[in-house]
């Protein structure tokens, strides 16, 4: 498969990956809906014009035509006016924004039907059914990063080799062409082969690129024992390495300048031997570190968004560097790094193992269940956590009454958080154009 396709099935399967994560999410909420008897007209993944549909029972399950996210339909999201106090008309006498609102969410409950409302179902039911679609999202991106981070493994430096040097030039660093008066390199000499597994290293397992490079360290130019793994077989050789002046490097693998603005280097053990790119499994009890890393750094990422922004339209502009780590990424810089993960990274794919850009795939679609888990967080309507809130609302109010003797004050009226939620909605749609924009002025 050439890079350009590979590129392309990457974007392809991050739109079913959203996909198919919006169809969980919004099943989240319609299977405990339905278990307490609410009605549910409409299923549909996407929006805009319908591509297909069916009807089974008393529900039309559907896919629209933008993958921009989905819907289910509950009858009584909103609850009737109280008596005594009717929405606002506008200046024509038809209903305003907030009767609109209210009169489509009763619009499909027929008469006898009052009980299957939404809002007349108790409070922890409206939480089970509201939360249920963030907590699906939560759950998936676990299950996705778990299978990434422990079956797959995370992508790294690993102890199978990638070359072996054939000998100790005069700047090992450098790669610098053997001479005839060069000295064989050390694991040549003891007779280790490109593609070979290092299984342990003075009697020491290893299974990390970092914790070979440690052993071959601690044993100094003392001979050494060896064991190798080769197509299936293990081996042990003795290896001595020898004393070389190798580059000092930083943290992120950047050489360290001196005062003068020379390459510093040092003199450590070398014995002529280079990692591959690969995935390593981390060990179960590693899981739920990576995982709770993810998930608050997501939430971290969600509560933070003003300044996560501002950063991102301060590289757009050009006024500063972006990262990751400081801003937020677009449905583009998505699809980017979707396609840079199946064909192998920007600059190649044929060097990037498959289980690398499988790993890296799964970790994408877990890290986007995790955004939409802590977005939907928000205690602000279209989104869950609004009507979370709203929920909750209701809960303290009915306590405070019970406690001082006064009448069940009934549901909250979340319809008056309409106006509210439409300005918050056109912020989500122009912060969606803004990071289209910065993902292709200033891309990750």
């Amino acid at each position: 498969m050439s890079t350009t396709l590979a590129y392309i099935l990457g974007i392809v399967i991050l739109i079913i990956g959203i996909g198919v994560s919006v169809a969980l999410h919004e099943l989240g909420h319609m299977i405990p809906a339905k278990k307490f008897g609410v009605k549910v007209p409409e299923y549909f993944i996407g929006f805009g014009p319908r591509i297909w549909s069916v009807k089974r029972g008393e529900t039309e399950y559907g896919v629209k035509a933008f993958w921009l996210g989905g819907y289910v339909k509950l009858v009584g999201m909103l609850p009737p006016a109280k008596p005594g106090k009717p929405d606002r008309r506008r200046k024509d006498g038809s209903l305003g924004m907030v009767g609109e609102a209210r009169a489509e969410a009763l619009e499909e409950i027929r008469p006898g039907e009052e009980h299957r409302a939404f809002y007349t179902l108790s409070v922890p039911k409206k939480l089970i059914v509201m939360a249920g679609g963030i907590l699906t999202n939560l759950v998936l991106g676990i299950l996705l990063l778990a299978i990434a981070i422990g079956a797959v493994g995370i992508p790294g430096r690993t102890t199978t080799l990638s070359k072996v040097e054939p000998c100790v030039s005069s700047n090992v660093d450098a790669n610098v062409p053997c001479q005839d008066s060069d000295p064989a390199g050390p694991a040549a000499a003891a007779g280790i082969k490109t593609g070979d597994r290092v299984v342990s290293w003075g009697g020491v397992e290893v299974s990390t690129w970092g914790e070979l490079q440690a052993r071959i360290a601690a044993g100094g130019t003392n001979p050494t024992q060896v064991v190798i793994e080769r197509d299936g077989a293990t081996r042990t050789v003795s290896v001595t390495a020898v004393e070389a002046q190798r580059t000092v490097r930083d943290s992120q693998g950047a050489p360290v300048k001196d005062a003068t603005g020379a390459v510093r280097t040092e003199a450590r053990p070398y014995v002529g031997i280079a990692p591959s790119l690969g995935t390593i499994p981390q060990s179960p009890a590693k899981i739920p570190g990576f995982i709770g890393q993810a998930v608050g750094g997501t939430v971290k990422a969600i509560a933070t968004l003003p300044v996560g922004l501002y950063h991102a339209v301060q590289a757009g502009l050009g006024m500063e560097q972006r990262s990751a780590d400081s801003g937020v990424v677009g449905l583009v810089g998505m699809g980017r790094m979707a396609g840079q993960a199946t064909s192998g990274g920007a600059t190649g794919g044929g060097e990037v193992p498959l289980s690398m850009r499988f790993s890296t795939m799964l970790m994408l679609l877990g890290s986007l269940n995790l955004a939409l888990f802590a977005f939907n967080l928000v205690p602000l309507l279209p989104l869950d956590g609004g009507h979370v809130a709203g929920a909750c609302w209701e809960g303290i109010r009915r306590m405070i009454a019970k406690a001082q003797g006064k009448p069940d004050p009934g549901p909250v009226d979340t319809a008056k958080m309409i106006p509210a939620g439409q300005v918050v909605f056109g912020l989500l749609i122009v912060m969606a154009l803004v990071l289209v924009w910065v993902d292709i002025a200033a891309p990750l």
